[in-house]
């Protein structure tokens, strides 16, 4: 692919870059596109991965049918086969029409499953069925319908890990994974970062008919050494605030710098220095990092639980130790780790201390604490999507 003709994609498709990866991913999406094969788009969240669907489309027979994007994470567990498969008359206690799902009204065109991690297991053996045959039924009905649908999904879990963990089913990955584009990070492609906050800044000081807003050296440089969790989405953000708030469009980089997660390492975990307890401290950064550190040690908890189930005080060995705080029905951040942990000896194993249903739980009703009841912002703050943190609700009756 020429030069030129790789400039004519990504002006029509508003991508912005001159990195390698980005302009092979490109390549990648119009080279597929000539086929029917399946394609799964994977990258952090923010980096873009909706603009590749719709160049796959574009570029394919198909071009002129339809194309429908899916956000699967937003759609309620209970009613996506509905939504995707469609149902009849009756089907269910709200069914009182038959409705076509998006594989249907879809036939000829394209589909684009984001977020397909998200499915539901029991949705996951109807789409590798529509995968593999075409064949889907409708909620409700005994009659094989047909579809001629290309699908694309893009996803920003670990696959590999949501398949070890029995989220996601194997057959399915590798149906989907037929060909994979994986968009990079904004921080693989540092020499985009000044051309994107250029682009951002002009379109929000057109928009909201403010002086042009311009970056020194040293901002430059800055911007570029940051490490930018939200990626693309995280710097337009970035610079609508900038263009808003500040009277001086010419930007250094301690005025830019007061826009920037403090102390940010190469993890992307922002560090803050201990505070002293007051009334309304804000806890979700360290809900953030416990409910990680939780979900990571769930597995071993688990098969330790597992092992000393069954077992007498006398035959467990004398080295296993088991840290928890002093309060297990409670969280405290502020007290140092020496004073809220504590090693249970052999003869105080209890199952209940070995709950990380009872963490999770804790964590969920802090953020939603903190977040006033705002579900979506308090699924952001854990990682979840809506409609896991949904279904975790309801499962801990909160």
């Amino acid at each position: 692919m020429t030069q030129q003709e790789l400039l004519a994609i990504k002006q029509r498709f508003g991508i912005i870059g001159q990195n390698p990866l980005l302009n092979r991913d490109i390549e990648i999406a119009v080279q597929v596109a000539r086929t029917d094969l399946s394609v799964l788009i994977t990258g952090e969240s923010g980096v873009g991965k909706e603009h590749f669907p719709k160049i796959i489309h574009a570029f394919s027979a198909r071009k002129h049918g339809p194309y429908f994007a899916v956000n699967c994470g937003a759609i309620p567990e209970g009613t996506i086969d509905s939504e995707l498969f469609g149902h009849e008359k009756g089907a269910f206690t709200d069914a009182k029409n038959e409705h076509k799902g998006y594989f249907e009204i879809a036939d000829g065109g394209t589909l684009f499953l984001d977020e397909v991690g998200e499915l539901p297991l029991q949705t996951q053996v109807r789409l590798l069925r529509v995968l593999e045959t075409g064949e889907f039924l409708r909620m409700g009905s005994s009659q094989v319908r047909k579809t001629n649908v290309r699908v694309v999904a893009a996803t920003n879990l670990n696959m590999r890990q949501a398949i070890d963990d029995g989220r996601f089913r194997e057959d399915l990955y590798y149906r989907l994974n037929t060909v994979e584009i994986r968009v990079p990070a904004l921080r693989e492609r540092k020499e985009d970062i000044p051309l994107l906050f250029r682009k951002f800044a002009v379109d929000f000081c057109n928009r909201y008919q403010m002086p042009p807003l311009s970056l020194n050296e040293e901002a430059t440089r800055l911007l570029q050494e940051s490490y930018w969790r939200g990626n693309i989405r995280q710097l337009k953000n970035l610079a609508e605030q900038i263009a808003v708030i500040e009277m001086d469009h010419q930007i250094n980089a301690e005025t830019l710098s007061r826009y920037l997660p403090k102390e940010e390492n190469q993890q992307g975990i922002v560090l803050r220095a201990p505070k002293q307890e007051t009334a309304g401290k804000d806890y979700s950064h360290e809900i953030g990092i416990l409910y990680n550190m939780v979900m990571q040690n769930k597995k071993e908890l688990e098969e330790l639980k597992e092992l000393l189930s069954g077992a007498q005080p006398s035959e467990i060995p004398a080295a296993i130790t088991i840290s928890q705080p002093e309060k297990p029905t409670s969280i405290s951040f502020a007290q140092s780790d020496a004073h809220a942990r504590k090693p249970i000896e052999a003869e105080d194993i209890d199952s209940s201390s070995l709950r990380i249903e009872d963490g999770e739980k804790e964590l969920i009703k802090k953020a939603l604490e903190l977040t006033g009841g705002n579900r979506k912002e308090a699924a952001a703050r854990l990682g979840f999507s809506e409609r896991t943190l949904y279904r975790k609700i309801k499962e801990y009756d909160l």
